[in-house]
């Protein structure tokens, strides 16, 4: 990048491989660090981040403020949202800027030593005065967002595009100083600044759904990715299950819930929210089954929890058998994740009114780490205020759900339709067969040969 007005063709050819070329992730964070470094001088910011020399591949001494921290990350935002509405000329000049205060106090929690008495449900973040060592943030990056690189190079690779074409793109950068406001909250547990981080975490084409889902437009409620919301379709296993029935393809489920503070007035709450993501549908069985899978704590900090690779118990989800019959050891009903039966990390019961959290101690499918914020040793049980089912498969997978129960409503439909042409005779009527019995049940007949 220069500092002044223009660069050779050699100049520009450097850049580009810096920014766009091939490298590791961790080369990819310093450049992004190294251009929000000059971005800040040039808006007369100051910042500690100091650079041994100009390669991509250089130590960087420094730390960040979590001031800092919420710029990169809204920097980022905006150069993907940029690329993203480039396509659609009637959303340009309205980048909003999301709630993304769960990633800047991950990065603290994980970065920096803060009080024991922080409480981080009512925290401001532009006024934390913590230092943020460079190294321990790049490692949280390539832990919680190894993509967050990828918007600086989406970013430069779709300028580059758009000025090839004979359309004048000068009124697009009007995009990010025109309209900029902060998006008001909005009633779905997905909301924009946690759909972008869960997105962050890996590169598949589960994340490319989930930002098909952050730059669609307006998440509020009417998305048809949405499968299951309990505050719409009511809550319980049963409502639950004729909801996804049929989706074979990648869940993301999300779980809000309150939990009262035992230390203090009963009346204080504090609410939280963690998800789990499922790479398949859920099956009715008794075990455990699953190929993959990650554990998010998504407010009021964001963590991401994926597979450790010692056990292979992502999913269980278990319904009342339908005969009911007498078991000695009756399975547990409900949803969870991780774990083993009885000792699930994650278990919601049958009526989706609690939900209970243990200690990474009983799990080996998922990393180790807390999904609550001050989770202890014991199992922790809250009330469920909301659920939430996303199907990320894409049009494929929700076109199979939809075939699926137009064929067990047609079912359903069949097997409640009575032929009356066989009841037509009396003789053969179950009726007349019945007065018969209670008549003389001791009446011997003969078949008719």
């Amino acid at each position: 990048m220069s500092e002044k007005g223009g660069i050779s063709w050699l100049g520009f050819l450097r850049g580009y491989v810096k920014s766009c070329g091939r490298m590791s992730t961790s080369m990819s964070l310093n450049m992004l660090l190294r251009a929000f470094a000059m971005a800040l001088k040039k808006l007369g910011i100051s910042s500690k981040l100091e650079f041994e020399s100009d390669d991509a591949d250089c130590k960087i001494n420094g730390s960040l403020l979590p001031s800092h921290v919420l710029l990169l990350l809204w920097m980022c935002w905006a150069m993907l949202w940029n690329v993203r509405t480039s396509k659609f000329s009637e959303r340009r000049g309205k980048l909003f800027l999301p709630d993304i205060n769960h990633l800047v106090l991950s990065a603290v929690v994980s970065c920096a030593e803060v009080d024991s008495s922080w409480d981080v449900w009512d925290c401001d973040i532009l006024g934390l005065d913590v230092q943020l060592p460079v190294g321990k943030f790049l490692a949280w990056a390539l832990t919680t967002a190894p993509t967050l690189p990828d918007c600086f190079t989406q970013f430069v690779l779709g300028r580059l595009g758009s000025s090839v074409t004979a359309e004048d793109e000068s009124g697009s950068s009007q995009s990010v100083l025109g309209d900029i406001s902060s998006k008001a909250s909005q009633p779905s547990l997905l909301t924009h600044g946690r759909a972008w981080a869960i997105s962050l975490g890996s590169r598949n084409t589960i994340s490319e759904e989930i930002l098909k889902a952050c730059f669609a437009g307006d998440i509020v409620g009417a998305d048809e990715n949405l499968l299951y919301r309990s505050s719409a379709h009511g809550k319980g296993l049963n409502r639950f299950w004729s909801n996804v029935e049929g989706y074979n393809g990648p869940l993301l489920i999300l779980i809000s819930a309150i939990s009262e503070d035992a230390h203090q007035d009963s009346s204080k709450t504090k609410k939280w929210i963690i998800g789990a993501l499922t790479h398949q549908g859920f099956e009715n069985k008794e075990t455990y089954y699953g190929s993959s899978g990650n554990l998010y704590a998504i407010s009021p900090i964001f963590h991401l929890f994926s597979p450790s690779g010692k056990e292979k118990n992502f999913v269980y989800s278990h319904l009342h058998p339908m005969g009911r019959v007498y078991e000695s050891h009756p399975k547990p009903v409900g949803i969870a994740f991780g774990g083993t039966i009885a000792n699930e990390r994650i278990f919601i019961d049958e009526d989706f009114a609690r939900v209970i959290v243990r200690h990474h101690a009983v799990d080996k499918t998922y990393q180790h780490g807390s999904l609550i914020p001050n989770q202890g040793f014991l199992p922790v049980e809250s009330s469920i205020l909301e659920v939430e089912v996303w199907g990320l498969g894409g049009k494929t997978a929700k076109g199979v759900q939809d075939k699926y129960k137009k064929r067990e409503e047609l079912f359903t439909e069949q097997r409640r339709k009575v032929d009356l042409k066989t009841f037509a005779n009396w003789e053969d009527s179950p009726e007349k067969m019945m007065m018969d019995m209670l008549d003389d049940p001791n009446r011997v007949q003969r078949e008719d040969r």
